[in-house]
């Protein structure tokens, strides 16, 4: 009998452990993925394109980046949005509107709101929630996805977490780290989006894919296509990007 308990005690504590290494891999794994993404620092420039069963729509626009706490965006094009600027600094964010020269801060509560009209949140642009650090992670399956092997990853929010999704399904290739899928569920456990990375191409330095395709899967016919033009990481970039004086200056 005392060997039995012994051997059911040492059993239970061999799958707590097993569970606990998954869970830090998991997570490993999506901080590799975020990491490499995002690099200490980045710049991009960027094109998107809006599509609706009734019209589509186009925009370019740079996009500049340190860490996780800083973050710029300034609109290149439709002409009509030229000069509209982003500022990100910790859990904060301001807007400049040149056509009415006026500088809007973002209330937390429209974070989750569109970016521009676009199936892209606020939130999606300037990462003000966490994939790592919001979100419990736990490691599914490896499996193949577009052709690859494939991580599939679950992330379940932290109570704390202000976030929106209930869960999210991440396929990341093993080889490298590079994201390939991730799909978006609400509380019902419905898909609400999945957003399909592709075009893995060498830029600014390292392998990333330069496009990232938004579907809403409630919607038909509605999605938006962002495509990674041109990109460098890991450079410095000068403190007065990410201030409020540089929404009105950014050229």
């Amino acid at each position: 009998m005392k060997r039995c308990l012994v051997a059911c005690l040492s059993s239970i504590l061999f799958l707590a452990s097993l569970s606990e290494r998954t869970d830090e891999s998991a997570r490993e794994i999506i901080q590799k993925a975020d990491e490499m993404m995002r690099g200490k620092t980045m710049y991009g420039e960027y094109s998107m394109t809006i599509t609706r069963p009734e019209w589509q729509r186009s925009m370019r626009f740079k996009f500049w980046s340190e860490g996780t706490e800083r973050s710029f965006i300034l609109m290149l094009a439709p002409a009509k949005d030229k000069g509209v600027t982003f500022l990100k600094l910790g859990r904060e964010m301001w807007n400049y509107i040149p056509k009415i020269n006026r500088e809007v801060k973002v209330p937390p509560s429209m974070m989750l709101q569109s970016w521009m009209g676009s199936d892209f949140t606020n939130d999606d642009l300037v990462k003000e929630s966490s994939v790592v650090d919001d979100y419990h992670h736990s490691l599914l399956a490896r499996e193949q996805e577009q052709g690859f092997d494939a991580y599939k990853v679950l992330l379940k929010p932290k109570p704390e977490a202000a976030v929106v999704w209930d869960s999210i399904i991440e396929w990341i290739r093993a080889k490298d780290y590079i994201p390939l899928r991730a799909q978006y569920f609400n509380q019902r456990g419905e898909l609400i989006r999945t957003l399909i990375f592709s075009d893995i191409k060498h830029l600014g330095g390292r392998t990333i894919p330069a496009k990232m395709e938004l579907i809403e899967e409630k919607k038909p016919g509605r999605k938006t296509t962002m495509v990674l033009e041109d990109a460098s990481f890991d450079k410095p970039i000068k403190k007065s990007t990410f201030s409020k004086q540089f929404l009105r200056r950014a050229r």
